[in-house]
């Protein structure tokens, strides 16, 4: 299959293939990684959140790449602990990031939090319609905005909720975790998919798993370059890798044009090795409706 460049979200907007992810990246080397990424590796793409606590950060790098804001495609995400007040998040956010404008602004999880803990008077839904009125109020500080750890089942009630469709939604996604109904689902209703965790966490065995390898050999590649590609691969689907070191940025840009066998063996790992490496529990709302982790208490 080909490896795309950009996709066309429901805005009319495009949007790179792939990107620069900045999760777990901290202050003092996130700055670096985004210059670099831009100014040295071709990136146009870069994903942050508040949650990440490097929004300033990710902006000096921005700065100090040289890059023209325009031609950098900027996400970042509201918090769980925002949910009351998105307006108020979006101003924080573009301070933060120094930047008059989002390409694409996330609600992070469907899960509002207050003080670390599930705050249960507050329904997401309503925080989505929040960050519609936002948006149309703001035309010109948020191009495009959308979700994210969103499943069928939340999704649904969503769109049965609203006319406004997400333009995004931004998943883990790897072999051991490909999420093939919300994929669908997303498909159908002209949501763009953007994978992240592709790896399937910091030192995951997918990296020395059998089936990557062999296919990684073929191709003669690491085979991170293999799990990133799955998804650059795919109609409609984005992909994000983190990294903070010069050599990584540069090499997990390289994607590789796999077969439909190539790829449905890969997605296949799934049925002997599944496993989330971000699952929901921790928000204190449960599955939020992701059927593999039905009727598990919180880890």
């Amino acid at each position: 299959m080909p490896v795309y460049d950009y996709v066309t979200l429901n805005t009319g907007d495009k949007m790179p293939v792939f990107g620069l992810g900045t999760w777990k990246s901290q202050p003092g080397q996130v700055e670096h990684a985004v210059e670099y990424a831009l100014k040295n590796a071709g990136y146009r793409h870069i994903d942050t959140a508040a949650a990440y606590g490097n929004e300033v950060e990710v902006g000096q790098g921005i700065k100090a790449s040289g890059v023209k804001r325009e031609d950098i495609f900027l996400t970042t995400k509201l918090d769980n602990s925002d949910h009351g007040d998105p307006e108020v998040a979006l101003r924080s956010s573009l301070q933060n990031l120094d930047t008059p404008y989002l390409d694409l602004w996330l609600m992070h999880w469907p899960a509002p939090m207050t003080d670390g803990k599930a705050n249960k008077n507050i329904d997401w839904v309503d925080t989505w319609k929040a960050m519609v009125n936002v948006k149309k109020l703001n035309p010109d500080k948020v191009k495009a905005i959308g979700v994210s750890n969103v499943s069928v089942e939340y999704l649904t009630r969503l769109l049965e909720s609203t006319d406004y469709v997400p333009a995004v939604n931004q998943i883990e996604l790897h072999p051991s975790c490909p999420q093939a109904e919300i994929r669908k689902l997303c498909k159908e209703k002209g949501i763009v998919v953007t994978a992240y965790s592709p790896l399937g966490s910091d030192n995951s065995p997918l990296l020395t798993n059998e089936v990557v390898a062999k296919i990684a050999e073929r191709h003669n590649v690491h085979p991170a370059n293999i799990l990133i590609s799955i998804w650059a691969n795919m109609e409609n689907t984005t992909v994000i890798s983190k990294s903070v070191t010069n050599s990584r940025i540069e090499s997990n840009k390289k994607l590789v044009n796999l077969a439909d066998e190539e790829i449905e063996e890969l997605l296949k790992i799934s049925e002997k090795q599944h496993f989330r490496a971000c699952n929901p529990e921790w928000t204190g709302w449960g599955d939020l409706g992701f059927p593999d982790r039905k009727g598990i208490k919180k880890d």
